[in-house]
């Protein structure tokens, strides 16, 4: 398998934890080191914040579904991959939040890629890499 292909396969089974609430699938997928950069208003958010806002959120079913449109790979290695894409998250409220991100997954020792880092990119970067 290519690296476009486990990164996509990533964020199939990303956007099918989340439609169906999964918790617990979708915590398979974030390694319990990530760090995410770039939310407004926090320094850094890790595995105890993400996991309890999922929580919340798949428990009111407050998101209706998340899709990617595009990959960029900007680097990657036997275990590592850095990517670029559009994430949308549709709310159940009907509102959409759609913003470049940079990802990177790494295979961990159970042989599972993860999510280890996430960062929202500004409009301007996202011009900058070609991915907007």
């Amino acid at each position: 398998m290519n690296v476009e292909q486990i990164a996509q396969n990533w964020m199939d089974s990303c956007c099918q934890t989340i439609q169906q609430y999964d918790h617990k699938a979708h915590m398979n997928l974030i390694s319990e080191q990530v760090q995410v950069f770039g939310i407004p208003g926090f320094d850094v958010i890790g595995y105890a914040d993400w996991f309890s806002q999922c929580e919340y959120e798949f428990s009111e079913k407050l998101i209706q579904k998340a899709s990617y449109e595009g990959i960029k790979i900007r680097q990657s290695n036997n275990s590592q991959i850095m990517f670029l894409t559009n994430e949308s998250v549709l709310a159940t409220d009907g509102t959409t939040d759609t913003h470049p991100i940079e990802i990177v997954l790494t295979k961990e020792t159970d042989g599972e890629w993860r999510v280890t880092q996430e960062r929202l990119l500004s409009q301007q970067e996202a011009l900058h890499l070609g991915i907007s």
